[in-house]
């Protein structure tokens, strides 16, 4: 059983809504929480919603079968029935304006899930018939099975609303939330860092349930989820394989595999897991399991060294708001470049980047990178991202694709003698066209990789761990 849960494009709550309904069916469920997108936010209010790791699904980083077994080996490590699906943006928004690379509805036909449509309705009666009308036409593959309204001003509007569109486009409306302005006040200060305000987005997230239990026909939802479930004998055509969009290259796997795996040699992988380092994908820690590593979480902010490991791994988060902590955490400064002037092999990501760097917006980080980094007003790099690996490094081989994302705020100010190791291929990089800096046995970039967008991400940096 599993549902999509989908926005129309405009700001309508989607994620509150979402949350709300995990954590509501949570109670008497098994639910295994997803998020359409490169997004590491989401997932961990969906996370604290249900007790299970949130897992992306997304059609730029996975082919169809990547996207099916990912999807069921989730519903299978956390033993649930039910997998409940937040979209991103609008059903349709994804990297082109024509094809369904990267949006909601590839995720919806690959998985031959249900949909049901969040929408924002204020000021909105007929009209939100003709948006529904308009979205099941678009592409009549698609299962919408229901909607949402959002924002609706009262009983008497919502009534209204509900039997224009079930009238109108025989699609049933199974709830409607009310404005309130607590909910679009915590809905604004979704941004927040997750890992620091748990106790805050708990309390939310417990106003959000009880509003989805108010005001959702959650039976209507398992219902609707039963109907159309995925080992039903309802079928539907399969994504078929996406076009080049804008001339760009597809990766060349298009094996049936999530990733490559193989190597059994035990080795111990460091991984930087706290407050300040969150950004990682669940099956990224898991594919090097797979490939004979055992993780060893440890913070950079709180404890004092390093553990003892063969490789340190370290990713995403928001180390420029605590750099004054970390700046602070010397021992454990010291320790890492230690480690690096060890001959440890070590592989950065985005915020980890930034950590290996010199020194961020004047205070001092690892030093094992000899540049300096600072903050921007400005976003300096938000796009799915193609690079090419210029040469063997630790995780990667001479000429293979990297597909992944980036979003930073942070730039960093290398040189005429910066040994770059990725070719940007589509976004930006660090400096437009190049990423990856290369020195000894790091590589440090911008980009979040997902074990099925690289599928021998974890095979490559677990081999060259065994190797050198």
């Amino acid at each position: 059983m599993n549902i999509v849960l989908s926005g129309t494009g405009s700001a309508v709550g989607k994620t509150t809504i979402a949350t709300g309904i995990m954590g509501a069916l949570s109670k008497e469920h098994k639910i295994q929480p997803f998020k359409v997108g490169p997004d590491f936010i989401d997932p961990s209010y969906h996370t604290l919603a249900t007790g299970n790791y949130s897992r992306n699904l997304d059609s730029f980083f996975m082919n169809d079968y990547q996207i099916n077994h990912c999807y069921k080996r989730a519903l299978d490590i956390s033993n649930s029935k039910i997998g409940i699906i937040e979209g991103v943006r609008g059903l349709y928004e994804g990297i082109g304006p024509i094809g369904d690379v990267g949006n909601t509805a590839s995720i919806a036909k690959s998985l031959n899930a249900p949909i049901v449509l969040i929408i924002d309705s204020r000021s909105l009666v007929k009209s939100a018939s003709a948006l529904v009308l308009g979205f099941k036409q678009l592409d009549p593959e698609l299962n919408i099975q229901g909607v949402i309204l959002n924002k609706v001003k009262g009983k008497k509007h919502y009534l209204k609303t509900k039997e224009g569109i079930e009238t109108l486009t025989d699609t049933k409306v199974i709830g409607g939330i009310p404005r309130n302005e607590d909910i679009e006040v915590m809905q604004r200060h979704l941004g927040l860092v997750p890992a620091l305000e748990k106790d805050n987005i708990r309390n939310n997230i417990n106003k959000w349930v009880e509003t989805v239990e108010e005001y959702i026909d959650l039976d209507a939802l398992l219902e609707i989820m039963g109907d159309y479930s995925s080992d039903s004998n309802k079928s539907i055509k399969q994504r078929s394989k996406p076009s080049i969009p804008y001339g760009e290259p597809f990766r060349k796997e298009d094996s049936n595999e999530l990733w490559k795996a193989g190597n059994k040699q035990p080795i111990k992988i460091a991984v930087a897991r706290d407050e300040v380092f969150s950004f990682y994908y669940q099956e990224n820690l898991e594919a090097l399991e797979d490939n004979g590593a055992k993780i060893i979480e440890f913070s950079p902010f709180k404890d004092e060294e390093l553990p003892d490991a063969d490789g340190l791994y370290v990713g995403g988060g928001y180390p420029e708001l605590f750099i004054k902590e970390l700046e602070e955490n010397s021992s454990m400064r010291q320790s890492i470049y230690n480690f690096y002037n060890d001959g440890g092999k070590i592989y950065g990501e985005c915020g980890g980047l930034i950590y290996l760097s010199k020194s961020i917006d004047g205070k001092k980080m690892c030093n094992i990178l000899p540049y300096t980094s600072q903050m921007n007003k400005r976003v300096q790099g938000l796009s799915y991202t193609i690079a090419e690996s210029k040469e063997d490094n630790v995780i990667a081989k001479k000429g293979e694709l990297i597909r992944g994302h980036e979003f930073h705020y942070t730039s960093i100010n290398t040189d005429d003698s910066t040994r770059f190791g990725l070719d940007v291929k589509r976004g930006r990089g660090i400096t437009g066209s190049e990423d990856g800096i290369l020195q000894d046995n790091i590589l440090a970039s911008y980009i979040h990789v997902h074990a099925c967008s690289h599928p021998n991400f974890a095979y490559n940096f677990t081999q060259y761990i065994n190797e050198h």
